[in-house]
C-alpha cells in the first residue's frame, strides 16, 4: 500500500493543519481510497516565544504592506478579507439623493430585505459546504448593525439599489469568515475561491431574486482606490501584531539555524510509514523535504511533491542548507512534482533549475497573496498533478 505523508508549512495551527489534511485525505480517498494518508504535523518543534515576548516593544507600530493585482475582483478581496466593511464604506460616499416624500426609501427596501433575509434550501447547503452555517447569522448582524452599513443605506436611490445587494453580500461573506479566523476556525471557503464566489451569488439572488453584477459607480473606484490602501493599513498593538506575523518567519530562522529537528522527525514518520513513501509537503515543509532527500538516501521516498515551495530559490541564491549552488541533485532524489501559483509570491518553479528532475505545475487558485499560498488544496488543477503521479507510483511499484 502507497503511503501519502502531509508535511505542512509554516505558522500552522494544530488545529488548522488537522482541517487541511482532512480536505487532502479526502481528495486523495476520493480517487485512490486504496493510499494510506499519514500526518507529519512538526510545529511542535517551530519557533515559540521562551520569554513571553520580553524582546517585542510595547509602542504601536504600523505594518506598511503593498499590493499590486492586474485583477480588480482579486483586488476587491483583498481588501475585503482585511476588512469586511470596505465595499460599504465606498458607497457611503456616494452623494445623498433626494427622498421620496410618498412612499419608502430606497434604503428602507434594501433594510428590510437583509434584515428579514430567510436563505433559500441551496444556499444553506452551500453555507454548510463552506464551513460557515453557524457564523452567517452573527455575521449577517454584524454587517446591519455597523456605522457603514447604515451611512450606505443613505446614499441608495431607485435607480442604483440593485448595486448595492452584490456588496452587502461581500460583506456578509467576508464577515463570516474574519469570525472564523477570530474563532480560529480554518473553514473550506477561506482557501476556496470559486466556493466563496458561489456563496456571494446565491446570498445575492436570495437578496433579488435576480442575477445582478456590481454597479459601475462603485466599480471605477474599486482598484484606485484598494491599491495604495494596502500601504499602512495596520496600525495597533504590538504585541498582536506580533503574534500575528512572527510564526511564518519565526518557524523559517529557526529552521535555517536549528533545521535537524525538524529533518530528523519528518524522517521518523517516513520510517514508521509502509512503503512505497509520497511526501505532499508545503512551504517551508518543502524546503525540509529537501534538504532531508539530499542528505539521506531514503529508498521508501519514490515521489516528492512541494506546494508553494521555496526550495528553488533558495538553491538559485545560495541558501539552501543541503545543497550548494552549482551542486546536482544526487542520484538517489526521488521524483519531484512542484505546483506553483502566479499569485503566490512564495512559490517558485524548479525545472529551470533543476532541468529534467523536476515537474512544474502552475495552479490559479484566484485568491490575493497571502490567501493565496494557502489555497492549493481545494483547487481541482492541484489534484489532477497529484492523482496523475500517484497513478505512476502505484504502477512503478508493482512492476518493479
Amino acid at each position: 500500500m502507497t503511503t501519502v505523508i502531509f508535511v505542512h508549512g509554516t505558522g500552522i495551527r494544530e488545529r488548522e493543519y488537522n482541517e487541511t489534511f482532512e480536505i487532502i485525505e479526502q481528495k486523495i480517498h476520493a480517487q485512490r481510497p486504496d493510499i494510506k494518508v499519514s500526518p507529519c504535523l512538526w510545529g511542535v518543534l517551530g519557533a515559540k516565544f521562551n520569554d513571553n515576548r520580553a524582546s517585542v516593544p510595547l509602542e504601536d507600530a504600523t505594518l506598511a504592506l503593498s499590493q499590486r493585482e492586474e485583477d480588480a475582483d482579486i483586488v476587491l478581496w483583498g481588501q475585503l478579507y482585511r476588512d469586511p466593511l470596505y465595499e460599504l464604506r465606498l458607497l457611503s460616499l456616494k452623494p445623498i439623493e433626494a427622498g421620496n416624500p410618498f412612499g419608502d426609501e430606497p434604503g428602507d427596501v434594501l433594510q428590510f430585505r437583509v434584515a428579514s433575509l430567510t436563505p433559500t434550501s441551496q444556499l444553506q447547503a452551500k453555507l454548510q459546504e463552506a464551513g460557515i452555517a453557524e457564523v452567517f447569522e452573527p455575521a449577517r448582524e454584524d454587517v446591519i448593525h455597523s456605522e457603514p452599513y447604515h451611512q450606505a443605506l443613505l446614499t441608495v436611490s431607485e435607480s442604483d439599489l440593485s448595486e448595492y445587494y452584490p456588496p452587502i453580500a461581500r460583506a456578509i461573506l467576508a464577515q463570516a469568515m474574519f469570525i472564523s479566523e477570530q474563532q480560529e476556525k480554518f473553514p473550506p471557503i477561506l482557501i476556496d475561491a470559486q466556493l466563496r464566489d458561489d456563496v456571494v451569488e446565491l446570498l445575492t439572488l436570495a437578496l433579488t431574486e435576480a442575477e445582478l453584477g456590481l454597479g459601475g459607480w462603485l466599480l471605477k473606484p474599486l482598484v484606485g482606490l484598494a491599491l495604495p490602501m494596502g500601504t499602512n493599513y495596520v496600525r495597533g498593538n504590538r504585541l498582536e501584531l506580533t503574534d500575528k506575523i512572527s510564526p511564518m518567519p519565526g518557524d523559517i530562522l529557526l529552521y535555517q539555524t536549528r533545521g535537524e529537528k525538524i529533518r530528523a522527525f519528518i524522517q521518523q514518520q517516513i520510517a514508521q510509514a509502509e512503503p512505497p513513501v509520497v511526501l505532499i509537503a508545503h512551504s517551508l515543509g518543502g524546503i525540509a523535504c529537501v534538504d532531508l532527500l539530499v542528505q539521506q538516501q531514503l529508498s521508501q521516498v519514490e515521489l516528492l511533491v512541494t506546494v508553494g515551495s521555496q526550495a528553488p530559490f533558495l538553491y538559485e541564491i545560495n541558501a539552501l542548507y543541503s545543497l550548494e549552488y552549482g551542486q546536482l541533485l544526487p542520484e538517489h532524489f526521488p521524483q519531484w512534482l512542484n505546483i506553483y501559483d502566479l499569485r503566490d509570491f512564495l512559490s517558485y518553479v524548479g525545472n529551470r533549475i533543476f532541468p529534467e528532475r523536476v515537474q512544474d505545475v502552475v495552479v490559479d487558485s484566484k485568491q490575493p497573496f497571502p490567501r493565496s499560498h494557502g489555497a492549493y488544496w481545494t483547487n481541482a488543477k492541484t489534484w489532477e498533478a497529484i492523482i496523475a503521479v500517484l497513478s505512476w507510483v502505484k504502477y512503478s511499484n508493482s512492476s518493479g
